[in-house]
């Protein structure tokens, strides 16, 4: 019963990490996915399989090297060197991530709370800072309850959305993108979003005792992603072109099956933003306490600052000139991965 449990809490912890500002919201479904129309199935499909694979391989490694931080794990897998300057590299990436995942939390309060920009900011920031007092148990109590509900309330815009008229249009929108360029985006996606959910990937593998734990939380965990990911595009797919407009997309669905379910996924996002945000800045905190003598608390507090800098350029603009652009960075990392990333001992 306890490997068990402990399996859900891999695979919720796995599923609330990558579900983060972009995805909770829709922009990134919408960038690296629905925008591609009726391809969007296959390369979901693909997504999945990746996500299952190299994040089980993730998780498999820093257990058998009792890795400590994510540079331990690349130490691991591009020696010394090479591994600390990738590290170095990773946190400028990671700080870009948090920096959209906190100017996503301004934007839910802005648009759908009628509350001040910089009020989500804050807010979101002191709430961390109290959380990461109690580390990484902390943030798999916080997914395994707000994921079980993405999950559920994914179903219900699923069973509300096969009710409108362009129900089918996820295997009847066309593109007018070139195929190159459609499959280019899958491969973009789940490396970036692979390095963003390291920090928390490898210690949650390493303080696993379990490779059979780790390794069914890997297979729920990438299968749950693959799910939200083909749930959200099949309704955005339905209001296509219309909902490319909006700041928060799923946000303006959620909004048509009436107030209650509008207000939940609005609680939700804001949920998932805040939990994603959360254990990205845990990770972060790990690695440079290993080459500082700084305090912990200093450190999370040097890192939200500089978020909260750069979240000031807006939402979706981050998110459409980072994403792509630390996705293809991010796939020398993942194909190194790939190769020489080494199966540990089952048991």
């Amino acid at each position: 019963m306890k490997n068990r449990i402990r399996v859900f809490q891999i695979a919720f912890t796995y599923i609330g990490t990558i579900v983060g500002a972009g995805f909770a919201t829709g922009r990134e479904v919408l960038q690296f996915f629905t925008q591609f129309g009726y391809w969007a199935v296959l390369t979901i499909l693909l997504s999945t399989v990746l996500f299952i694979w190299l994040g089980t391989k993730i998780m498999t490694i820093s257990r058998r090297i009792g890795a400590k931080s994510y540079e331990d794990l690349n130490k691991h897998l591009f020696g010394e060197r090479l591994g600390g300057w990738i590290s170095l590299f990773m946190l400028v990436i990671l700080i870009g991530v948090n920096s959209v995942m906190l100017a996503g939390a301004g934007s839910v309060f802005m648009e759908n709370l009628n509350m001040h920009y910089q009020t989500g900011l804050i807010l979101t920031m002191v709430g961390t800072f109290f959380i990461l007092r109690k580390g990484i148990q902390s943030i798999m109590f916080m997914n395994s309850i707000v994921v079980p509900m993405m999950l559920i309330l994914s179903l219900l815009i699923i069973s509300q959305t096969m009710n409108m008229p362009g129900a089918d249009r996820f295997v009847t929108l066309t593109t007018e993108h070139s195929l190159p360029f459609v499959w280019l985006a899958p491969f973009l996606y789940t490396a970036f979003n692979l390095v963003m959910a390291m920090p928390v990937l490898v210690p949650l593998g390493s303080h696993t005792e379990s490779f059979r734990s780790i390794r069914w939380g890997g297979v729920l965990g990438g299968t749950g992603v693959g799910f939200m990911l083909m749930s959200a595009h099949f309704a955005m797919s339905a209001q296509m072109p219309g909902v490319a407009q909006f700041e928060i997309p799923m946000g303006s669905i959620a909004y048509q099956l009436g107030w209650f379910v509008q207000t939940v996924y609005i609680i939700l996002i804001f949920m998932e933003i805040f939990s994603t945000f959360v254990a990205d800045v845990y990770g972060i905190a790990l690695q440079v306490q290993q080459r500082t003598s700084l305090s912990p608390q200093t450190i999370t507090i040097g890192i939200m600052l500089i978020c909260y800098f750069f979240s000031q350029f807006g939402f979706s603009s981050l998110l459409s000139v980072l994403y792509p652009l630390f996705g293809a960075l991010c796939l020398f990392w993942a194909l190194r991965l790939t190769i020489f990333g080494t199966s540990p001992t089952r048991r």
